[in-house]
């Protein structure tokens, strides 16, 4: 049947706000918020303008019987489910039972609330600067602050504002803040996750009493927990619907059980600090920065719960520093001119080309050409070649490499064409601009140059608010694997535009404030894998653990107890003394280090080279290490050459029962790292990594589980296991 218009509801909802004086009624406005009870709930709201008396009325018009409503009064810059939600005036409405008009009782405003709704919701603001740590700004990132809160080792974020960088790294972040919401809200509507950090400082504090029991942890704060330490605890009532009172009844509880903790105590955590964030009128900040500049939505910064500005002013302050993914707007170098200074390998915070012995300063007697101090490590990969001043008068460069006494072009294959990243005002959204090489003559001969970017600047629209995000002192990238492995010395030649596709004036830059020419020299030591030698491994059998590379090699050619030899998963008593044969090296002298552990049970490892009464004896090579530094430092008889150490074979002596302290299956595995940088690119990025060439053997034996091999099968055993490798297609 249609609704008739004498159904219509009107609700009338009176304010009496007499009792503030009037020069304080000025500092805000109030307003009314209806809650109906159909579907999950429909609010509505009515600002009230007060009269000179205090007064106001704020009026609902339904168009039939509403049902019961809930109505509440608070400041007007509250959000509606806000004030929905919080410790508020309020009261209950009853059906209207067919009355057209209700009328409440007037909200009488006390001092009391006038004064919290004040506090309870209140505008701050964030100034702050993201900056490298060289103190460069970082713009075009954006930055989140977060409030934060942690409940035994659970903890909330709740995003309260976010800012973009500008060109100097500022920022500005405005949000409202309130508090006073009833326990259940926080419960319920923050998003909640188990923090291992935390939980790594409450644990050791648990251990100190052994009889202290306690439930398996959830993603999500619960109960459970805490049920085994506690009786009466109900784990299946949810925390949202815990009054209070019971939550501070709970704690109280856990303190007489758990061992005092004042480190903890300072940290805000419960049950050693009081937990009550509804009444948290201040929040506590913690930022997460992003920037698309290496690859999108870069983390440059994500601070943790011990990094909170607690209770932070109406207005805040910060400088944030970034990590290494950021790209920052570097200062303009002091050198500008018709010269290179090179300055670092792969990245602006790459590699110093002076840390390469051979580029700057005087010879070290002691140290490798072309390696990088400390480690003497080689080099290979994607390698970005930067360097520290701007070019004046330089359009194109072209690279050679010196050949006994001559110097030529650097095959093109070995000098990809590269990418800059630029930021594009005023969002700072990144651009990609490719840099390519190319045939150009200088009216004779052919040169294979690439622009450089500066030329580049001068030749398009670049304003000084855009700026180079990645790329800006990049010269060019050097592929190690379209060169052999060698000592290599590089020089760049600088050549002006002539018009028409020619270049002239080509000449060997000086290196900055000197007469010297520049050079760049290199040790590469380029990987070769899939060697179908290398087996068994990776390549023919994809479930094998070992590598199809001789770079490093490792293998296991023997594991005896008592000069008994053991197969593979055979099986040995624990008497006696274990001797195992191995080898490690690497063809190159490049090797870095070596590990040889042993695993087994639940979890369980050591390092047998470590163990008491282990003897590690070189049988053939150059040094036993088991690393490059213990290599180039041994005895006369077993030291390593630098930069080379080139490994070898080697028999690891060591009482059985050290090895094996329990009955049970034993894994030995033998890992060892060839001294070397790895150039590598993404997108229009570059990064070196250390020692990133690695290998690994591994060996399974029983060891007291069985009885011992007799005679027999040990000789089958021995000869199993000193067996030759067949080499495939032989």
């Amino acid at each position: 049947m249609p609704e008739k218009a004498g159904d219509a509801v009107t609700l009338h909802v009176p304010i009496d706000a007499s009792a503030i004086m009037p020069d304080k009624r000025k500092e805000q406005a109030l307003k009314v918020v209806v809650k109906t009870c159909e579907g999950v709930g429909e609010l509505r709201s009515e600002s009230v303008k007060l009269k000179a008396d205090g007064t106001g009325l704020a009026s609902f018009s339904f168009p039939r019987d509403p049902g019961p409503l809930t109505v509440l009064v608070g400041p007007e810059r509250a959000e509606d489910l806000e004030l929905a939600s919080s410790q508020t005036l309020q009261t209950t409405v009853a059906q209207a039972s067919g009355k057209r008009n209700l009328e409440l009782e007037p909200f009488l405003i006390t001092p009391y609330f006038w004064e919290w709704w004040l506090r309870w919701c209140r505008e701050f603001k964030i100034h702050g600067r993201l900056i490298c740590a060289d103190g460069d700004p970082v713009p075009g990132a954006q930055v989140c602050a977060y409030d934060v809160d942690w409940w035994w080792w659970w903890w909330t974020k709740q995003q309260v504002g976010c800012a973009t960088t500008d060109i100097n790294g500022s920022f500005e972040i405005d949000f409202r803040w309130c508090c006073g919401f009833w326990p259940w809200w926080w419960w319920r509507y923050r998003s909640w996750e188990f923090a291992p950090d935390i939980a790594e400082l409450i644990s050791p504090v648990l251990e100190r009493d052994p009889q202290l029991r306690f439930g398996r942890s959830t993603t999500v704060p619960s109960l459970d927990v805490f049920k085994p330490a506690l009786s009466g605890i109900d784990d299946g009532q949810p925390l949202e619907s815990l009054s209070q009172a019971k939550l501070e009844e709970i704690r109280g509880a856990l303190l007489d059980k758990l061992p005092r903790a004042p480190e903890l105590e300072r940290l805000h955590i419960w049950p050693w600090w009081p937990w009550r964030p509804w009444w948290d009128c201040t929040p506590d900040i913690i930022f997460r920065a992003t920037q698309d500049c290496h690859f999108p939505g870069a983390v440059i910064l994500n601070e943790s719960y011990n990094q909170t500005r607690w209770d932070i002013a109406t207005t805040l302050n910060v400088t944030l520093v970034a990590n290494e993914l950021a790209c920052c707007r570097p200062k303009k170098p002091c050198a500008v001119g018709d010269c290179i200074e090179f300055s670092t390998l792969c990245s602006d915070e790459g590699i110093l080309v002076s840390s390469i012995n051979g580029n700057t300063g005087p010879l070290e007697a002691a140290t490798p050409v072309g390696y990088e101090e400390p480690g003497d490590r080689a080099f290979s990969g994607e390698l970005a070649v930067l360097k520290g001043n701007d070019f004046s008068g330089i359009d194109y460069v072209e690279v050679e490499v010196k050949q006994g006494p001559n110097w030529v072009a650097v095959k093109p294959s070995a000098l990809p064409d590269f990418c800059r990243v630029m930021a594009e005002a005023p969002l700072y959204i990144p651009q990609i601009v490719n840099f390519q090489w190319n045939l150009m003559h200088d009216g004779l001969n052919p040169h294979n140059v690439i622009e450089t970017r500066e030329h580049w600047d001068a030749t398009h629209a670049f304003v000084n608010l855009w700026y180079w995000q990645l790329g800006e002192r990049q010269v060019f990238e050097l592929d190690s694997t379209q060169l052999l492995d060698n000592t290599y010395t590089f020089r760049v030649v600088g050549w002006q535009d002539a018009g028409g596709g020619q270049i002239k004036n080509g000449h060997v830059l000086l290196v900055c404030g000197t007469k010297e020419e520049n050079h760049l020299t290199l040790a590469l030591d380029n990987r070769v894998t899939n060697d179908p030698a290398a087996q068994p491994c990776q390549f023919y059998q994809p479930t094998n653990v070992h590598i199809c590379t001789f770079e490093p090699s490792t293998a296991i050619n023997s594991v005896k107890i008592n000069g008994q030899p053991i197969p593979v998963c055979g099986t040995s008593n624990l008497a006696g003394t274990l001797e195992i044969d191995f080898e490690v090296a690497d063809p190159d002298g490049h090797l870095q280090r070596f590990e040889l552990n042993a695993y087994w049970g639940n979890n369980q490892w050591h390092s047998l080279l470590g163990l008491p009464g282990a003897t590690l004896t070189l049988n053939t090579g150059d040094a036993k290490g088991p690393d490059y530094a213990t290599a180039i430092t041994g005895v006369p008889q077993e030291m390593a050459t630098r930069p080379y150490w080139y490994g070898g074979t080697m028999t690891l002596t060591v009482p059985a029962v050290e090895a094996f302290p329990d009955p049970c299956c034993y894994l030995i595995a033998l890992e060892a790292w060839k001294r070397h940088e790895l150039g590598v690119r993404s997108g229009c990025g570059y990064g070196c990594w250390q020692d990133q060439f690695t290998n690994i053997s591994e060996f399974t034996v029983g060891v007291g589980v069985c009885d011992a091999l007799d005679q027999s099968e040990a000789q089958a055993a021995e000869s199993l296991v000193g067996a030759a490798p067949t080499v495939m297609g032989q």
